[in-house]
Order: structure tokens, then sequence, then C-alpha cells
């Protein structure tokens, strides 16, 4: 009797010891071969700044498609590792049904997707978004790309490869508390307000915006470069006046001080509304006096345009029927319809983006690493300027033989250590802010002033990611606002869209095919097995005792 106690009373002392390391050491393991739960020394970083409670809502809760109940599961298992990492977030998954008008307010878009079942096709609705709240903050989240692909399984990976990038990206931006600060230049006849509304209505949500007047550095020239130093980055959107020295200087001192700027330019000068009021214009070299200074970069921005039979299409009237005119959208080559590069984490995953008589890169050599962003296809042709472009060309049929200019460079990243152009030049002013070199940083240049220019419906901007009379939709805001934040990123966060995993997806055609069997395997088999085992089991057992 007094072993027996002995032994209950060690077996309960290793039991509550046992318990006690159980509650004091708790470790998640993450057993996937691509390690997809976890989280990145980046997203680690940005949770330990959480330090009040932050409430994740996911609408993705209902029925729809088992291909999105895999991302609902995805989904689910990420925010789990947030919140094991960081208590103080708080995650709820609800179904939108009962909310939809309230959340497309919001802005959270539904999706409609086309379902496969038995081999039927029918349509689903569904809210891919996740709102998150911290302190009165408000950010929402997009579960699915806006990437173009081929099927939904394409898009279910894409879907599950952004997942930690779109919630650390969206947690980082909401608990930011120095944000960082952004110019929009003016002076040189750049964009109006209006027309960059799409665009910067996203950048002033993540950053500190403001205008910068480049041009009072005529008569202030040291206090607008100590100004303009102060700041981030610069975004110079299709200028089409002319840079003085004094401006040129200022703009090669910001960068040589360590700016970040993104240049959307345009070299000739082309207008799609010029063009569709008279039926033809004349495209002609914009001479901006900037060749100069992104020589010194390492690149140089053609006159040339570029068609490309891979090209955006625009609403043509092409007949009247009684008193309704009729519009046909046909495709307009002037407007290259570009892909990005798949490899890097500003153009991963984004839809094809839309350019309007854009012109064509040539980089040179020197010590700046270069990026190609934006590539057109390879049937391309190239425009020298001036010319007459006239509407009715469109009508014409395209001779692929003409077509063979192959890849020509639209968007570049420029990454290094940038000498200044007036390193060995008489400067157009003394300043003590002077440097001969810049040390590792970064610009972006697009040689198409209009590729953030979003419409005017009823007065009021439209989606930059959407034209507004085919319906098209683009990647051009998701694109520019991933520049933006490239080069604005000291923390790594966007090299996070460049995450690669492998989603075993079903083969839904080989199931439907195959279905009687594996019902059968599924089933009936481990029926059959079950009653042959005590078939035989009974009849053993009755063998051995009827002896």
């Amino acid at each position: 009797m007094n072993k027996s106690l002995k032994n209950i009373s060690i077996l309960v002392v290793i039991l509550i010891a046992l318990n006690f390391i159980n509650q004091s050491f708790y470790k998640r393991f993450d057993l996937t071969a691509d390690k997809r739960y976890t989280l990145s020394e980046t997203t680690n970083t940005i949770l330990s700044k959480v330090d009040k409670p932050l409430f994740i809502t996911v609408y993705l809760e209902g029925d729809f498609p088992s291909e999105f109940k895999r991302l609902q599961v995805e989904t689910l298992q990420y925010l789990e590792e947030l919140v094991a990492e960081n208590s103080n977030i708080k995650i709820h998954f609800e179904n939108p049904d009962d909310q939809r008008e309230e959340l497309i307010t919001k802005g959270m878009m539904p999706s409609q997707l086309t379902v496969e079942e038995d081999g039927k096709l029918s349509e689903a609705i569904i809210f891919p978004w996740a709102e998150i709240n911290f302190e009165e903050k408000t950010e929402v989240v997009s579960l699915l790309p806006t990437a173009i692909v081929s099927s939904q399984e394409e898009q279910l990976q894409k879907a599950v490869e952004n997942i930690e990038y779109s919630f650390s990206n969206a947690i980082n931006s909401i608990t930011q508390k120095n944000k960082k600060r952004v110019a929009v230049l003016y002076g040189n006849g750049e964009l109006a307000d209006i027309y960059q509304y799409s665009f910067l209505n996203e950048v002033a949500k993540k950053y500190k915006l403001a205008k910068f007047t480049l041009d009072s550095v005529a008569k202030k020239s040291q206090q607008t470069l100590q100004d303009l130093t102060s700041l981030d980055l610069a975004i110079i959107t299709k200028p089409t006046q002319q840079f003085t020295e004094k401006e040129k200087f200022t703009l090669d001192q910001f960068i040589t001080n360590g700016g970040k700027t993104l240049w959307i330019l345009d070299n000739v000068q082309a207008d799609q509304d010029s063009l569709l009021a008279s039926g033809k214009m004349l495209a002609y070299p914009r001479d901006l006096k900037l060749t100069d200074l992104l020589f010194s970069y390492g690149i140089r921005i053609n006159t040339t345009l570029v068609k490309d039979l891979y090209a955006a299409k625009i609403a043509l009237a092409t007949g009247k029927i009684g008193n309704q005119t009729q519009f046909q959208n046909l495709d307009w080559f002037y407007h290259p319809l570009v892909g990005g590069n798949p490899n890097h984490p500003i153009t991963k995953n984004v839809a094809p983006i839309r350019l309007q008589f854009v012109n064509q890169i040539d980089t040179l050599q020197n010590n700046i690493k270069k990026t190609p962003l934006l590539m057109s296809s390879p049937l391309t042709q190239k425009v020298g300027t001036p010319t007459i472009i006239e509407l009715q060309s469109i009508a014409e049929e395209p001779q692929e033989n003409q077509y063979k200019s192959g890849n020509q460079l639209f968007g570049i990243l420029l990454e290094g250590d940038f000498k200044s152009a007036y390193k060995n030049r008489v400067k157009p002013f003394e300043t003590s802010l002077f440097k001969e070199n810049a040390t590792n940083n970064k610009m972006i240049v697009i040689a198409d002033g209009d590729v953030g220019k979003n419409q005017i419906l009823k007065g009021k901007p439209t989606d930059l990611n959407r034209d507004k009379w085919t319906n098209q939709t683009f990647g051009n805001k998701d694109f520019l606002i991933n520049a933006v934040d490239y080069l604005l990123d000291d923390s790594g966060l966007i090299n996070l869209r460049n995450k690669t995993l492998e989603i075993n997806i079903l083969d839904k055609q080989k199931a439907y095919k195959e279905r009687t069997f594996w019902q059968f395997v599924n089933v009936v088999l481990p029926l059959v097995l079950l009653f042959g085992f005590g078939f035989i089991f009974n009849y053993l057992r009755k063998k051995k005792y009827s002896k």
C-alpha cells in the first residue's frame, strides 16, 4: 500500500512539473517545407511596436468556393502566428452578408468568382477583405491581388504569397508614429492636383504629403534647397516647362543629400485629349533641360514614341443607330499595356500598366545598379518625332513585320552612389549643403508623364486603375504606390512582396472524372474491410472456443 501511494505521489509530482514546463515554455513549430508560417524578422520588428490592442476583422466567412476556403484557412493560420507573437492582436472572422453596403462604402468591393462543382459552372460573390482597427485609426487590407491571372488557382497562389506583406504593411502603416515626408513638386507645369488625386490620395494615407514649389529657388536659393533636403521623397509628375540651372542644382543636391526621387516624365508633347478633340495632332520633342542631370545618373530618355501591338483599348464612336451613338473599344498601339518585372517587389503580382505616348529609356555605363521595372512586349515599333498622329490610323491593319523593334525599357530603378551632375561644374549658387556624391541612394524614372494621371468624370477624379470609357482595369496605382513604398522603405518591408510559396491545388477535372473511384475508396472500402475483419474475427473466435 505504501509503495502504491509512493508511486502515485511521484506520478502527481511529474505531472505538475510537466504542466509547469508547458506553461512556462511555449513554442510553435513550422513544419511546412517553405516555412510559410514563419514570421520574417521585418514582421517581428513591426509587431514589437504594437503596444495596445489591435483588432483584425476578416470578412472571409460563409459559403464560397473550396479554393477560397483554402485562403480562409491560410489567413487564419497566419493571423494565429501574429497572435502568438503579440497578445495585443485580436482576430475575428465575420460573415459580410448582412453588411455588404457598409463594406462597399468603406472601399471593400466584392469579387465575383466562377465556381466549378460537379462539372457545372456557377457564380459566387465574396468579400476578400480584412479591416484593422488601432486606437482611432482604420486600415483595410485586400486579400486578393489585382494581377491578371489565368485561373482562380493562380489567383489563390498569389493571394497566399501576399498575406504576410499585406498585413505587415497595414499594421506598420496604422501603428507608425513618425511618418516620412513626401513632396509633390510644382512650378514647372506639372499635372494639376485633380489629375493626381487617385495616386496621391493613397500616398497621403501612409506618408505626410505636401506641395513644394520649386521655382521659389529663383529668389530664395539656399532656403529652398534647405527646405527640400528636410524631406524624404520628391515626386516630379509630368513637368511641361524647362528647368532652370538653379532648379536642377537644387534637385541634384537633394539627391546627393539622400533624398529619394520618383521621376514621371514626358520627353514628347503628345496629349490624348487633344487627339480625341480634333482627330489628329502633332507630336514633337519636349526639352525639359533635364538630359544632362539624368545622364549623370546613368540614363537617357529618348524623344521617340513607341507603338506596341500589346496595347490598351480606347473607346471610339463608330456610327449611330437612330439617335444613339455607338462606341467600340479598339486597340490603340500608342497606349502600350506593359508588364512589370516579375522578380522585383515593386512589380510582382501587379496587373499590366497602361502607358500613353511613352518614350524609350537608354541606360549608360556607370557604377549605378539598374533594375528594369517596365518593359514592352517584343512587338514594338519606334516612331520618330516630330510626327503627325491621326486617330483614323486605328482602322489600319497592323503589319507584324513593322513591329520588330523588340522589348523597350519604359521604367527603371536606379540604386547606388550617385555622382553630382555639378561635381566639376560652376554651381548656380553657393551652399554649405553641397555634396559631390550620394551614398546608397535610389530613384525611379518612368518615361511616361501620364502613368499616374487619373480621368475626370462629372468633375470628380476616377480611380487610376480603371478606364471610365472601356472599363478596363490596370495596375498603375498599385505600381506607383509600390514604387513610393520601395523608395521610402528602410526596413525591408516591401521585400515581403517577393515571397514565393507552393500551394498544392486539387485538380478539379481529374477529381470529377475519378470521383466514383475515390468515393468507393473513402466510403465503401472501409466498410468492406470492417465487415471482412468482423467476419474473420468471429469465425476464428468460434473455431477457437468450439473445441
